[in-house]
């Protein structure tokens, strides 16, 4: 099938048959040439290329937050592990309550008078187990915070420095202060 166009113009004399083939393989090497520079792209193979990267990304992404979270929960046990071997018992003669912060609230444990003294000093710190709170020795506190300070309360036995133009440096307040 040729053009009509040049058929055409075949007829009327104006070009000759060897003019029409050099234009028509001129005009196959030409879309040769075209097809070989661009060539037909798969659209559906690169969706489904992109769709398999995003799902691995999404599946690295779950599989860093399992792993995190499995994690935390063997530190959780493992700090409750800490606190049920290590905790100090106590015993129905604790009858102070001792009032602390913890968390941005105020808790309350019962202690006796020599407990009372210790957490003062800072020998004993506050660890929190199952929602309610246990005394441990200050090292088993330490190793606690440094796995989750979340979850104990250490006081410390500072002295603070008092300023020099401090008009209540000559009102102390006691550390045994009772809410």
């Amino acid at each position: 099938m040729s053009n009509p166009f040049q058929e055409q113009l075949l007829k009327a004399g104006v070009v000759t048959k060897q003019q029409v083939q050099q234009a028509k393989q001129s005009n196959k090497k030409k879309k040769q040439q075209h097809s070989k520079k661009n060539p037909v792209i798969d659209e559906t193979r690169i969706k489904a290329q992109q769709a398999a990267e995003q799902k691995a990304e999404r599946d690295r992404e779950l599989n860093k937050k399992r792993q995190e979270q499995s994690r935390q929960k063997e530190i959780s046990i493992e700090i409750n592990q800490l606190i049920i071997s290590h905790h100090i018992k106590r015993g129905e003669d604790c009858d102070i309550v001792y009032n602390f912060e913890h968390a941005k609230k105020v808790k309350r444990i019962y202690v006796n008078e020599e407990m009372k003294q210790k957490i003062i000093q800072g020998k004993l710190g506050i660890a929190r187990i199952e929602g309610r709170y246990e005394l441990v020795p200050k090292p088993i506190a330490e190793k606690i915070q440094q796995r989750n300070e979340k979850r104990v309360v250490i006081f410390t036995a500072d002295e603070k420095v008092i300023a020099a133009d401090d008009p209540y440096a000559d009102y102390q307040i006691p550390d045994d202060l009772t809410w």
